[in-house]
């Protein structure tokens, strides 16, 4: 059984819904569920669990609040994986970048396993960097950033800078067999948006643009490490990447 905890109940869940489709297997026992609120104030809840980890039994409790049963009788014990997906938000207005750096670096360490207390993975700045692109496969994706002040409105930014007017591109609709012919175009844009982010991936952490030849060579950590060090510190932007594509490259044998 894997449990997928997403930020939003949103957009995540629906990306979700269309990798499920592309890349596991049909009948699967996956679970997925959102916190509803930011990584920062996860951390918090976890911090006041003593920082133990036990997400399972967090996001329960947090759930039985809002009247969700997703969880209910579900341990830990019965999760063999788990998979975390947010954002990094450092236009977050409630905490300094200092705080909000540490917070995610100790986050990060945590979740570094998804046999252990979990996998978490992070958008940078958020979810909507997976529109953020021109018409795919895009070239000049590996160049793309922007700045703390500009991410306050990155959900327009993303919008109005896309080549496409929806995720329909990158989307099945619920509920509606896709075509032939729609599934493998949603199937080509996700794997130009797997190579287009790793890439991106193992230039910041390797410089090098291209594909890793051992997917050991990135990893959470060292993409936020070194977008501390390469964007954040010396002029306050960070370089967009999305956690999505880069979790299908990590996951798929």
């Amino acid at each position: 059984m894997i449990l997928f905890i997403f930020e939003g109940d949103e957009r995540e869940p629906r990306l979700y819904r269309t990798m499920e489709r592309l890349y596991f297997p049909k009948k699967n026992d996956n679970i997925i569920c959102s916190f509803g609120n930011n990584i920062y104030d996860l951390y918090k809840e976890l911090m006041e669990y003593d920082g133990d980890g036990d997400v399972v039994s967090v996001m329960r409790e947090r759930l039985a609040t809002r009247g969700d049963s997703t969880l209910n009788g579900i341990r830990s014990s019965d999760i063999s994986e788990i998979f975390l997906f947010f954002d990094y938000d450092f236009q977050n207005s409630h905490l300094s970048l200092e705080v909000i750096n540490q917070r995610l670096e100790v986050m990060l360490a945590l979740f570094a396993d998804e046999t252990e207390n979990g996998k978490l993975y992070i958008n940078y700045p958020m979810i909507e960097s997976i529109r953020y692109t021109k018409e795919l496969p895009d070239t000049d994706y590996v160049n793309y950033a922007v700045s703390r002040e500009q991410c306050k409105d990155f959900k327009r930014l993303a919008r109005d800078f896309s080549a496409y007017t929806s995720l329909d591109h990158i989307l099945f609709k619920d509920g509606v067999t896709p075509t032939k012919e729609k599934y493998i175009k949603v199937k080509d844009n996700w794997q130009y948006l797997k190579q287009m982010n790793v890439s991106k991936a193992n230039q910041l952490i390797n410089g090098v643009n291209t594909m890793p030849k051992d997917k050991s060579a990135i990893n959470q950590l060292a993409i936020f490490r070194r977008q501390i060090s390469l964007f954040v510190k010396p002029n306050k932007r960070v370089a967009i990447l999305n956690s999505f594509p880069i979790f299908i490259y990590e996951y798929m044998k």
